[in-house]
C-alpha cells in the first residue's frame, strides 16, 4: 500500500496543480499521511529549478499548519482519533502518554520534535502527542517551524541550485545529514527555550 501512494505522490509532482498537492500533502503529513513530502518537493523542483524557494515554502507552511491542525487532535480528539493513528502505524499510545513535567521533561520532548521534525521518522505521531500531554504551543510551533523548514529548504535548495545530480546524493545521505543538523537544531532549540523562559519569568 505505501509503494503505491509513493508512486502515485511522484507522479502528482508533475501535475498543473502541483503546488496545491505539494501544500495538502505536506499538511496532511503531519498529522496522518505516511508518505513524506520531499517525495513531492525532489521532482518538482528538478522540474522548476528556479521555483526551489516557493516550492519549500509552501511545504514548510503547509506541514507546520498541519502540525497544529495534529496537536488539536491530540489535544482534543486524543481517545476518538489519535490513537487510531497510532494503531495505525502499530504504535502503542500508552507508550507516549507520560506528561512532561519538569524542565528536564520539556528539553527531552524538545528534541524528540526536533528530531522527528528534521529526520524521517514520524513527525506526525509527535504532533498528536505534543497536544495529548498538552505541550507549550509556541515552542510547539517554533521547533516544527525550524526543523519543517530547515529540512525542506535544505533539499530544495539543493536540487534547486545543484540540479538532478543532488537526488541521488540526498536520497542516500539525507539520514546522515538530518542526523547532524538535528543536533545542531535541538542545541538551538535549548537557548531558544532557556532564552524564552527567561524572559517569560
Amino acid at each position: 500500500m505505501f509503494k503505491e501512494l509513493y508512486l502515485k505522490s511522484i507522479k502528482l509532482a508533475g501535475h498543473r496543480k502541483s503546488k496545491f498537492f505539494l501544500g495538502f500533502f505536506s499538511f496532511i503529513e503531519s498529522f496522518v499521511f505516511p508518505i513524506p513530502p520531499d517525495v513531492i518537493i525532489i521532482p518538482m523542483t528538478i522540474a522548476k529549478r528556479k521555483e526551489w524557494f516557493k516550492i519549500a515554502l509552501i511545504a514548510t507552511i503547509g506541514s507546520v499548519l498541519g502540525a497544529c491542525l495534529g496537536y488539536f487532535i491530540g489535544y482534543v480528539f486524543f481517545n476518538e482519533i489519535g490513537i487510531k493513528i497510532f494503531e495505525f502505524y502499530g504504535v502503542d499510545p500508552e507508550f507516549w502518554k507520560n506528561k512532561v513535567s519538569s524542565e528536564g521533561g520539556v528539553i527531552a520532548w524538545i528534541t524528540l520534535l526536533a528530531i522527528a521534525g528534521f529526520s524521517p521518522l514520524p513527525f506526525k505521531l509527535l504532533t498528536i502527542s505534543s497536544g495529548f500531554i498538552n505541550f507549550n504551543l509556541a515552542y510547539f510551533i517554533i521547533i516544527s517551524l525550524l526543523t519543517r523548514g530547515s529540512r525542506f529548504f535544505l533539499i530544495a535548495f539543493l536540487i534547486g541550485n545543484f540540479g538532478p545530480a543532488m537526488k541521488l546524493l540526498i536520497e542516500k545521505k539525507l539520514l546522515k545529514v538530518s542526523i547532524i543538523l538535528s543536533i545542531m537544531i535541538i542545541i538551538f532549540a535549548f537557548f531558544v527555550y532557556k532564552f524564552l523562559t527567561n524572559f517569560l519569568i
